[in-house]
C-alpha cells in the first residue's frame, strides 16, 4: 500500500518585539511533519523454537500471545504479532518454507540440541531471517557463551520467563529495521544503550520500553483527532542497542543529530577485534566513560547517563558531570526513569529553581507552556534555556518542527531570556496554527483557543457544509501560496460542529418525531423545538468557543445532503446569527435557540417540500450544526464585513476578454446574506478586475450598483427567534457604511458637478460601490487569491465550484479573506452531455458561435421577430420596441416564455443601432437574439445593456451573422407557420411542440432545435 502525504510549512509570525529578531530566525517556515510513514517495516510473524516443556509452558502458562497482545492493546499499539511454535529444528524449516516469517525466536533446547545449535541451523537455511537467541543463564551457559560465535545471531538474550522481554525484542528489532527511514523522514530520536552484559540489557529493555511506550501514549494526547493520537505513536523514541565502544562511537556518528541521550555501561570491549569472536573478552575498565567523554566533546547539550556495579564510578562520573545509576539498587528501574524525565525530556516538564532546585512550575502540554511561558522565573527560565531543555522535552514528544526550530537558538547564540521566552511563544502558535488548519480535531474545551481552528463535537457526520468547510481549509494547508502575500490571510474562520449524532439525541430524548413529521405550520414546530432541551454537558464547551472567537456566530445547518456532489441542495434550511454580549449566559441561550432553531428548519413546510421534489425521504435526513465566527467587525451595534462574495469557477456569461473557465465573482458590503437575496452585486472575472462592466458608464454605475447592504444587529438580544432567520438582521442604506468608516478602499464618488465617477470616498459626493482599491489600486490582493481559490477548489473537486467568501480590509492596507464555504455547481438543467457543434445545420431553428447562458430548456413554443425583409430601415426602431413591449405584457400575463429574434443591438440607448428596448419591454424571454444583416451590420453588444438582468434570471443571449455564415437562422420555417399576433414589424409564431434550447457557456456555443427533429 503506498501512502501519499504532502509537506506543509508555515511561516513564524513574531508577535511582539519582531523589530528585535535577529533575522536568521525572522524568516523562519515549521516544517509540519506527517507520521503515515513512519514504522513501516514490522515484525507481523514470529516463530518459536522451543522444546516441548518451554512450548507448553508458553502456550499454557505464558500465554505469550494472549500477553503480548494484551500488552499492545494496553499501549494503544496497533499490528501485534501472530506467534507459531515449534520443537523441532525440521518443524521450523517446514513452517519457514511455507510462512513468510519476520524473526524466529530459539528458545533453550535439550542436551543434544540447545538453543544456538538450534539458531545456526536455521540461519544456515534460511541467511536472510531476524534470529534472536533466549537462553537461560547458568554457570555452563555464560562458558559457553564465551567460547560460542554469536556473530551471526542478531541479539542473545537472557530468558526467564518474562513475557515482557518478547515485546522488547520485537521492538528493537522494529526500531533497527525503521531507523534510517524514520530519521531521514521526520527527524525522530534515538536512545542509544550502551551495555554488553546479555544479563543486564535482558533486563533494562523491558522496563526502558515500557516506559517510552507510556510515555508515547501520554504524548499522544498532542494529536487532535484520535487517528492522529494513534499516529503520533509512531514518533517515540528509537532504542538502538550497542556492545563495544565501535559500535556505540559508529552509531552515534551516523545519528548524532537526533540523539535524545545515551546509557552506557562502564566496562565493555573497545576493540570490535574481541567483540564476540575471540575466546577471551578484553573489557576496558573505562570504556563508558572514555565513551560519554568523546560524546560531550561533540554535544554539550545530550544528556549522558553512566550505569555501574561498581560504587566508586559514580565518583567519577558526576566529577564529569554525567548522571549515574547504581545496578545493585534494587530500585534501578526507578532511578533511571527519573534521570529519563528529569534529562530526556520525558513526562511532565518541570522547571525548577537552579538554587534550591525545587519544582516552580509544572507543564502537561503544548497550550500549557505557550499559556506560561512568561510567567516562569526568570532565573528558572534561564537554567533551561540555557541547557536547551525546551527543546529537548518538545523533541521527546514528537513535536519536531518546534523542537528542530529551538535547537537552533541556543544560549551561546542568544543571551536573552524575553527574546527566548517570545521566539518559544510564537514557535509555538505558528506550530499549533499549522497544525490546526486541514485538521478536523476533536472539542477540547482545554485547548480550544484562540490559535485553535476546527474541531467537532459528537462521532456523527459533519453534514454537507461541514465536509465542505473541512476541505476548504485542508485545499488551504496544501497550498502555502495563500498566505504569500505580506499584507493578506487566508484561512477559514473558526469553527465548531455539532455532527449528527448530537441532532439524533436531541430529536430522541425530547421527543420531538411526532410533531416534526406532522403536518403542523412551521411556527409550531419552531415553538415546540425552542422548548426541548440540549445537554447540560455542553456549556463549558460553548463558553470555551465563546472565549476563543470573542465575537457574533453565525449557526449555520449542515445536514446530510446538503451541497452534495450529485444534487443541489444548498439554501434549504436556516442559518441564525448571535451577537457577541458581556453576559455570556445570555448569548448561550440565544445560541442554544438557534441551534434549536435550525434543527426546526429540517421540518417546516418547505423543506418537506423540497425533499419530496428531490425524491428524498425527510426522516432519513441528518443535520449537524456549524458554531462559526463571523467575519466582520463591530461598527457601533452593527456588524459586517467590508466584501461578502461568491465565486463560480465557470462563468456562464463571459464578455470582452473573459473566457468562461476564468470564473465570475459577485461582490457585496456587507453580509453574504443580501448576495443569497438576490441583492444588487459587483460582478467581477478575478483575472480581468480591471473590466467591469457595471462601472463602465456613468448611467450604469449609478442603476446597477450596490445601494443598499445587510448587518447584524448587535443589540438585538431576546427569544423572537422566528422561522425567519433574518429577524435580527439589519438593511442599510450604502451612505450609512460611510459613516461607519467601512467604505475605504471599497467605495468610489460620484460628482454630480462634473457629472463623473472618481476612484475613493470622497466627502461630497454619492458613494458608489465599486471595490475600486481592491479591484483597480491593488489595495488587497483579492484578485489574484479568488484564482488561486477557484483555480485549487475546482482542482481538489474535480469538477466546477461555487465557493463563499468574506473580507475585513484594514486601515493599514492589510486584509483577511476567509474562505466560507465550498461546493461542487450541481444542476441538472445544465448538465450537457452533447457536443452543440456535432449538431448538423438542418435540425436547427437557429445557431450561434457567441452565445452567453449555460443550459438546457425544452419548454418554449413561441418565437417573436422582427421581419427583416428589404422593407426594414433603423429609423423603425423605436416603433418595434413599442410593438415588443405589448406582445411581452401578454406573455407575462400568460406566464409563458419565448424567443426573440431581432437586427441590432437589443436595448441601445441608440436606436439607429439596435432596437431600444428596456429590460420590462422584454423580460419574458428566454433567448434574446441579435441578428446581423447584409445591410444593418452592428459589432455585437453581448446583452451589456440589461446584462445584470441576463446573467440573474439565466437569459441566454445569442449574436447572429448568417450573411457572413456566423451562425445560422431558419427564417423560412418561421416564415411558413401561421401568426399568432403580428403587427407592421414584429410576427409572433407557435410551434404545435417545443422547441429545444441548449447553451454551451464553455464554449460559447447555442442552439435552438426544431421541434420532433
Amino acid at each position: 500500500m503506498s501512502c501519499i502525504y504532502f509537506v506543509f510549512l508555515s511561516k513564524i509570525k513574531f508577535l511582539k518585539m519582531s523589530e528585535q529578531i535577529p533575522p536568521q530566525w525572522s524568516n523562519f517556515y515549521l516544517k509540519d511533519v506527517s507520521f503515515v510513514n513512519l514504522m513501516m517495516r514490522r515484525i507481523y510473524n514470529v516463530l518459536i523454537v522451543a522444546n516441548p516443556y518451554d512450548a507448553f509452558m508458553l502456550e499454557d502458562d505464558g500465554r505469550v500471545e494472549e500477553k503480548i497482545y494484551n500488552e499492545y492493546m494496553e499501549l494503544g499499539l496497533r499490528y501485534p504479532p501472530t506467534f507459531t511454535q515449534v520443537s523441532t529444528t525440521e518443524e521450523a524449516a517446514r513452517v519457514l518454507s511455507t510462512v513468510d516469517i519476520d524473526l524466529v525466536i530459539c528458545m533453550p533446547g535439550n542436551a543434544d540440541n540447545d538453543a544456538f545449535d538450534v539458531a545456526r541451523a536455521v540461519k544456515a537455511e534460511f541467511p536472510g531471517i531476524h534470529c534472536v537467541v533466549l537462553t537461560p543463564f547458568s554457570h555452563g551457559i555464560t562458558q559457553r557463551i564465551q567460547h560460542e560465535d554469536l556473530s551471526i545471531f542478531d541479539y542473545v538474550f537472557c530468558w526467564l520467563g518474562n513475557t515482557n522481554l518478547i515485546l522488547s525484542i520485537i521492538k528493537l528489532m522494529e526500531d533497527k529495521m525503521n531507523i534510517d527511514h524514520d530519521i531521514r523522514e521526520v527527524g525522530v530520536q534515538m536512545i542509544l544503550l550502551v551495555e554488553d552484559s546479555i544479563r543486564f540489557y535482558s533486563s533494562i529493555l523491558p522496563n526502558l520500553y515500557g516506559y517510552i511506550l507510556t510515555q508515547s501514549r501520554n504524548f499522544a494526547t498532542e494529536a487532535l483527532t484520535r487517528h492522529d493520537a494513534s499516529l503520533r505513536q509512531r514518533g517515540r523514541p528509537k532504542v538502538v542497542l550497542a556492545r563495544t565502544y565501535d559500535e556505540a562511537w559508529e552509531i552515534y556518528q551516523r545519528y548524532k543529530d537526533n540523539c535524545l541521550g545515551v546509557i552506557s555501561d562502564v566496562r565493555f570491549p573497545i576493540n570490535n577485534n574481541v567483540e564476540r569472536k575471540e575466546k577471551t573478552s578484553a573489557k576496558d575498565p573505562e570504556a563508558g566513560l572514555k565513551l560519554l567523554r568523546a560524546i560531550r566533546k561533540e554535544d554539550e547539550y545530550l544528556p549522558l547517563i553512566l550505569e555501574s556495579s561498581e560504587s566508586d564510578n559514580r565518583e567519577k562520573a558526576e566529577a564529569e558531570g554525567f548522571r549515574f545509576v547504581d545496578k545493585n539498587s534494587k530500585k534501578m528501574s526507578v532511578d533511571l526513569r527519573h534521570l529519563l524525565e528529569e534529562h530526556m525530556g520525558f513526562g511532565d516538564f518541570i522547571f525548577r529553581d537552579p538554587t534550591t532546585h525545587e519544582e516552580v512550575m509544572r507543564i502537561h502540554s503544548l497550550k500549557e507552556l505557550q499559556d506560561n511561558i512568561f510567567k516562569i522565573p526568570r532565573d528558572s527560565m534561564l537554567y533551561h534555556v540555557s541547557r536547551n531543555h525546551v527543546s529537548r522535552w518538545l523533541t521527546a514528544r514528537a513535536i519536531f518542527p518546534v523542537s528542530t526550530f529551538l535547537k537552533g537558538i541556543t544560549w551561546h547564540k542568544l543571551q536573552d531570556v524575553d527574546m527566548h521566552r517570545q521566539i518559544i511563544f510564537d514557535a509555538i502558535v505558528a506550530y499549533r496554527r499549522m497544525r490546526n488548519v486541514g485538521v478536523v480535531a476533536l472539542f477540547d474545551r482545554h485547548k480550544f483557543d484562540r490559535y485553535a481552528h476546527f474541531a467537532r463535537i459528537g462521532d456523527g457526520s459533519l453534514g454537507g457544509k461541514g465536509r465542505g468547510l473541512a476541505f476548504l481549509d485542508n485545499i488551504i494547508k496544501r497550498h502555502p501560496d495563500f498566505n504569500g502575500f505580506p499584507n493578506a490571510t487566508v484561512q477559514i474562520p473558526k469553527t465548531v460542529v455539532l455532527c449528527t449524532d448530537v441532532f439524533d439525541s436531541f430529536m430522541e430524548q425530547n421527543n420531538l418525531y411526532q410533531i416534526a413529521l406532522s403536518d403542523a405550520p412551521d411556527d409550531e414546530i419552531l415553538h415546540a423545538f425552542l422548548h426541548a432541551q440540549l445537554p447540560d454537558a455542553f456549556i463549558p464547551d460553548f463558553f470555551a468557543f465563546f472565549e476563543a472567537t470573542r465575537s457574533p456566530i453565525a449557526v449555520r445547518s449542515s445536514s446530510l445532503l446538503e451541497d452534495s456532489h450529485y444534487q443541489p441542495f444548498a439554501g434549504i434550511y436556516s442559518t441564525y446569527m448571535i451577537p457577541c454580549l458581556e453576559d455570556k449566559y445570555e448569548m448561550l441561550r440565544m445560541l442554544a435557540c438557534a441551534v434549536k432553531a435550525v434543527y426546526a428548519s429540517v421540518y417546516y413546510r418547505d423543506s418537506k417540500a423540497y425533499m419530496a421534489a428531490t425524491s428524498n425521504v425527510i426522516d432519513q435526513e441528518k443535520m449537524a450544526v456549524i458554531l462559526q465566527q463571523v467575519t466582520g467587525k463591530d461598527y457601533g451595534g452593527r456588524f459586517y464585513p467590508n466584501i461578502s462574495g461568491v465565486l463560480r469557477s465557470l462563468n456562464y456569461y463571459p464578455i470582452g476578454e473573459e473566457k468562461a473557465e476564468e470564473g465570475i465573482a459577485s461582490l457585496a458590503l456587507g453580509l453574504g446574506k443580501y448576495i443569497v437575496d438576490g441583492g444588487q452585486t459587483l460582478r467581477v472575472c478575478p483575472f480581468h478586475p480591471h473590466q467591469v462592466l457595471q462601472m463602465s458608464e456613468l448611467k450604469m454605475a449609478l442603476r446597477e450598483t450596490q445601494t443598499q447592504f445587510y448587518a447584524l444587529d448587535m443589540q438585538h438580544v431576546g427569544e423572537d427567534f422566528k422561522v425567519d432567520d433574518g429577524f435580527n438582521i439589519l438593511k442599510l442604506q450604502v451612505k450609512e457604511a460611510e459613516a461607519d468608516g467601512s467604505l475605504q478602499y471599497i467605495a468610489s464618488t460620484y460628482s454630480p458637478d462634473d457629472q463623473a465617477i472618481y476612484d475613493g470616498a470622497y466627502e461630497e459626493g454619492r458613494k458608489i460601490v465599486s471595490f475600486c482599491g481592491v479591484l483597480k489600486q491593488e489595495v488587497f490582493p483579492l484578485p489574484e487569491l479568488l484564482q488561486m481559490a477557484m483555480r485549487y477548489g475546482a482542482e481538489a473537486m474535480r469538477r466546477p465550484v461555487e465557493i463563499e467568501f468574506a473580507v475585513n480590509l484594514n486601515s493599514d492596507r492589510t486584509g483577511e479573506l476567509y474562505l466560507l464555504q465550498i461546493r461542487p455547481i450541481v444542476d441538472t438543467k445544465q448538465m450537457l452531455e452533447e457536443d452543440l457543434a456535432s449538431i448538423p445545420d438542418e435540425r436547427c431553428l437557429l445557431r450561434s458561435h457567441n452565445s452567453l447562458g449555460h443550459g438546457i430548456s425544452d419548454d418554449v413554443t413561441d418565437v417573436v421577430y422582427v421581419k427583416t425583409d428589404t422593407s426594414f430601415t433603423a429609423k423603425d426602431n423605436p416603433a418595434i420596441a413599442d410593438e415588443i413591449e405589448q406582445i411581452n405584457r401578454r406573455f407575462l400575463d400568460a406566464g409563458r416564455n419565448y424567443v426573440l429574434i431581432g437586427p441590432g443591438r437589443w436595448g441601445s440607448s441608440d436606436s439607429w443601432l439596435g432596437i431600444p428596448v428596456k429590460w420590462p419591454h422584454i423580460s419574458a424571454a428566454r433567448v434574446i437574439v441579435e441578428e446581423g444583416l447584409e445591410h444593418y451590420r452592428v459589432d455585437p453588444s453581448q446583452g451589456t445593456h440589461f446584462f445584470q438582468n441576463l446573467t440573474s434570471f439565466g437569459v441566454g443571449y445569442f449574436t447572429i451573422n448568417p450573411y457572413k455564415h456566423d451562425g445560422f437562422y431558419q427564417r423560412s420555417a418561421l416564415d411558413a407557420l401561421p401568426a399568432v399576433d403580428e403587427t407592421a414589424h414584429v410576427r409572433h409564431v407557435r410551434f404545435p411542440r417545443p422547441l429545444k434550447i441548449m447553451m454551451d457557456g464553455k464554449k460559447q456555443e447555442g442552439v435552438v432545435l426544431m421541434p420532433g427533429i
